[in-house]
């Protein structure tokens, strides 16, 4: 596998015929095994790293694919057969999840036990309790900016309700969210530095230190502006196109 690490449980015999396995079927005589918790990157054998082959990790996912599908384990014992139904299932989503590099940078921060702001159940759920709009933490860069696009975008709104048009004001929007989807972009680069020296430092010392914790917390930063961008950019479009 790429980049494979073996897997603690790659060590252990087979149920069915004792042979010594690999982590999700016997190489052997290729029963399914036992799922074992584990998180997306111990699936596919992995350390926990931000840049991968996905290339690599694509022929990962249609190998284990093969071996794996329910449909293949059909005559199977029902254990055999619900084994193979969670493999399957933990497949997906780990493919899903580690081959989009956001995704990828999200999990792996909540494996670190980081939620993102927007990512907050608790938070999602008091507001639509109360009826009211999640609220967001406006990066501190852009608060001017959120504050002057938030009065032209209300008066774009009222223009509407009065059927009035305003070119001017459009083509100002226009040009806001320019600098927004740019601002999105660059941030993209930087999160890819931290990607970088994540790496490094896994490499030097998987056990952790806290040169990866001033990483993750500038990860962290990077993605909740970022995030808060798109919704933003979201938001513009929507009133342009009411």
């Amino acid at each position: 596998m790429i980049g494979a690490k073996p897997l603690t449980q790659e060590t252990h015999s087979c149920w069915s015929c004792g042979s010594m396995r690999a982590a999700h079927f016997c190489e052997s005589c290729g029963k399914v095994q036992p799922p074992v918790p584990v998180d997306y990157f111990s699936f596919f054998g992995l350390l926990r790293k931000l840049n991968l082959d996905v290339s690599a990790l694509e022929r990962d996912f249609y190998d284990l694919s093969r071996r794996l599908h329910p449909d293949l384990n059909a005559r199977a014992g029902s254990r055999e057969q619900e084994w193979s139904l969670e493999q399957s299932s933990l497949l997906n989503d780990a493919y899903r999840t580690l081959k989009d590099p956001i995704k990828r940078t999200q999990y792996l921060l909540q494996l670190e036990g980081v939620e993102l702001e927007e990512q907050s159940k608790s938070a999602t759920e008091q507001a639509r309790a109360a009826g009211e709009i999640k609220k967001q933490i406006v990066p501190p860069d852009l608060l001017e900016e959120v504050f002057e696009l938030n009065l032209q975008l209300e008066e774009l709104r009222m223009n509407k309700k009065m059927g009035e048009d305003d070119p001017a004001l459009i083509a100002e929007i226009g040009k806001q969210k320019q600098s927004l989807e740019a601002k999105h972009e660059a941030l993209l680069q930087e999160l890819q530095t931290y990607w970088n020296a994540w790496d490094t430092l896994i490499d030097r010392n998987p056990a952790g230190d806290s040169e990866r914790a001033q990483v993750r917390d500038k990860m962290v930063d990077v993605l909740n502006r970022r995030n808060y961008i798109r919704n933003l950019v979201r938001d513009v479009n929507a009133a342009m196109e009411d």
